[in-house]
Parts: C-alpha cells; structure tokens; sequence
C-alpha cells in the first residue's frame, strides 16, 4: 500500500515536469556543437571550466524564468510588454528578435550540415528539409497539445544525448586534462571570442524568454498559494535534471574534440570534426554523431520559433501562427547556405550574438523575480538575489572584454 502511494506521487511530480527539458533542447543545439568542437580541437581541455559556469548560470536563470511565470501567470516578455513605454518595447523586441533569428539560423545550418553528412544532400536542400520537418513538430505546440510536443522534444532529447556521448565511450577522455580545464583562465582574443561563444550558446535569451511562456501553457494560471508552492518545488527538480542533462552533453563534446580531434588539421569545424571522428573512432560513431546533429537541429529549430512566437506576441501583444512565422524565419538561413558562406564559423557567430542579448534578458528577469510586489512569499532570497547579479555582471564583462579584444 505505501508502496503504491509512493508511487502514484512519484508519478504526480513526473506529472508536472517537462516544461525545463523542451527549455533545455536551446542548450544542446548545433551551435553548442560548433563552438564546443572548436574549442575542444584548437585548445584542448582549456575552457571546461565556462561550460561548468555557464551551466551554473543557466540553471539559476532557468528557474527564475519558470517562476515568474508559474508565480504571475504571465511570461517574461508579457511582464516587459506591460512595463515599457512603446519605443522602448519596440526596441526591446528588435533586439529580442535578432537573438531569436541568430538562433533560427544556427539551427537550421546544422541540421542542413546533418544532412550533408549523413545523405549528401545539398546544404540549401538540407535547410528547406529542416525547416519542413520543424513544422510539423510545431504543429503539436501550443496548450492543447503540449504534453505531446513535449514527449516528442524528449525523444529528440534522447537520441542527442547518444549521439554525441557515443564516442566518449570509444575513447574515454584524460581525467586529468578535464581537472584541469576547471581552472580559470584564457589564452589570447580567439579564446575570449570562444568563451563568449559558449557562453551564448549556453546562457540562451530566447530560452530565457521561452521558459515562463513553457510554463503558462503547460499548468495555465497560477491558483493557491499550495499549489504554487508545490509546482515550485517540481520545477527546481525539473531544472536541475534537464540542465544537468544539457551540460554534460555540452561538457562532453568539447571533451571528445580535446580527447580525439586536438592537434589534428581542420578539426574547428563541424564537417572537419566529423570526417576526423571517422577516422579516429569509425564510421559508427561518426553517423551515430551526424544523427545526434540531425535531431538536434530539428529539436531546438522548433523550440527557437516556439521561443520567437512567445516574443512577439508578448512585446508587441501581437500573434501570427508558428507555421507563418517558422516560413518567414527560415529565408535568412537557407540563403546564407546558398551563398556558400562557411557554415560552422555562421554557427560560432550566431553564438556570439546570442551572448550580447543575454543582460537584456537576465537583467529585467532578475528584477521582476526580486520584486516583492510582483512576487510576495516567492520573491527571490538573498542567494538567487546576487547569484544573478554576479552572472549578469561577468556576462558584461565578457562581452565588453570582447569588443577591446576583437578591435584591438
């Protein structure tokens, strides 16, 4: 009897999981891939240690994210939508929308890469096959259907984390050169560039913005005080397994490119990393790993026009349907495949935009979830309080660091 009733609660908190773990697919997209093999095959096991901080971060975010929205009933960009004055917001949601089309067009580019080599296919045809296939699945978002959209996200989830964790099993890493990448520290303007990489394709705003928007459609709005409590209490969980998840597979890839790929000629791209995986671990581990790229790409494509949508309607408190807009947003990426520009440093400079747009959504956040008329008893506490200080404040540095770098 206690047995079942353990049970049936363990089934009631898996019950309320999920929304951190399609919030968690931007973590694991193919710019991660792109800026953690380049980091891994240029510098070895050098800058573990921003994943591991960035992982922090993003957990810490995350929750916040959740919370203003299971607290408020009202997402993150709704809440800045209701407190800008119309120029501001509008300039907010320029900026909010270049982020989201940068992600577009990294995910897009790396499922267009899978394709490329898992089938030959043409990089344009494999950007249009994305963007297709991403419909679909889009076509179960939304809250009537969105326990669904979210088990299919899981099962995407799934094949990414074998994907790429396949050849780690092949050829297991230098513990000791991963001890050693915790310690922090850089080497020049190209590590800095790829630390702020990283960084955005870690920290992602659209995420951000995403996850209270996950949290209204999949539990509605907020009702007692208990319930609130309670739903908090899964949602820390949920956050913690799903980034925890996100960011040893991000750990995990830099570790393959410094274990198998570092020293080896043309390993700082994606299509380079994936020849020299062949020939270091075989042509298993190499499609194992393209089909870890393809549901990548395909996942976090659909998650990014989700997270776009939630934008646009809660800035500009105007919708058109995800189909439309997942159409319109496709055109940047498939012409940049068209004209033939590199795709893997597109993917590390997608990134890098992405960190530029994080203190406009960590900064609002971290206010609005401290604000004890918004929030009353679930108001952030002293540590969140200035945990998110401390990110937001290395984050600026980051990017201000990268700017001198970069022009001088």
């Amino acid at each position: 009897m206690l047995q079942a009733v353990r049970k049936s609660g363990w089934a009631r908190v898996a019950g309320l999981m999920g929304p951190a773990f399609v919030a968690a697919i931007a973590y694991v997209d193919p710019g991660n891939v792109a800026a953690n093999i380049t980091a891994g095959a240029k510098y070895g096991y050098l800058l573990v240690w921003v994943l591991v901080v960035a992982n922090v971060m993003a957990v810490m975010v995350q929750y916040q994210s959740a919370k203003l929205g299971a607290v408020t009933g009202k997402s993150l960009p709704q809440t800045l939508g209701e407190r800008l004055p119309r120029r501001s917001r509008l300039l907010f949601w320029g900026q909010a929308e270049l982020v989201a089309g940068a992600t577009d067009i990294a995910e897009v580019i790396g499922g267009a890469i899978a394709l490329n080599l898992l089938f030959g296919l043409p990089l344009p045809v494999g950007g249009v096959i994305v963007g297709v296939v991403s419909m679909a699945l889009l076509m179960l978002a939304g809250r009537q259907r969105q326990r669904q959209f979210e088990f299919v996200i899981l099962a995407l989830l799934a094949i990414i984390v074998l994907g790429f964790l396949a050849g780690l099993l092949v050829n297991p890493p230098d513990a000791g050169g991963i001890v050693n990448g915790m310690v922090p520290r850089l080497a020049g303007t190209e590590t800095v560039l790829l630390a702020a990489s990283m960084l955005g394709a870690t920290v992602m705003p659209h995420a951000i913005y995403l996850h209270s928007s996950l949290m209204i459609d999949r539990h509605g709005a907020p009702k007692s005080e208990r319930r609130t409590r309670k739903l908090l209490a899964v949602t820390r969980v949920d956050v913690v397994v799903a980034l925890v998840v996100a960011g040893t597979v991000n750990i995990a890839l830099l570790v393959l490119a410094a274990s198998s790929l570092f020293g080896h000629e043309g390993t700082d791209s994606i299509e380079g990393a994936h020849a020299a995986v062949r020939e270091a671990l075989g042509p298993v581990v190499a499609a194992v790993f393209a089909i870890g790229l393809l549901a990548s790409g395909i996942a976090s494509t659909s998650v990014g026009a989700y997270a776009g949508s939630a934008i646009m309607g809660g800035l500009l408190r105007k919708q058109i349907p995800l189909l439309v807009r997942r159409s319109v947003t496709l055109i940047p990426a498939v012409v940049i495949l068209a004209a033939g520009v590199d795709p893997t440093m597109s993917l590390v400079i997608s990134q890098v935009v992405l960190s530029f747009g994080i203190p406009f959504a960590i900064i609002p956040l971290r206010r609005y979830t401290a604000d004890r008329a918004m929030m009353g008893a679930f108001a952030d506490g002293p540590w969140l309080r200035w945990g998110s200080a401390v990110a937001a404040v290395a984050i600026v540095v980051l990017n201000a660091a990268l700017i001198v770098l970069t022009f001088t």
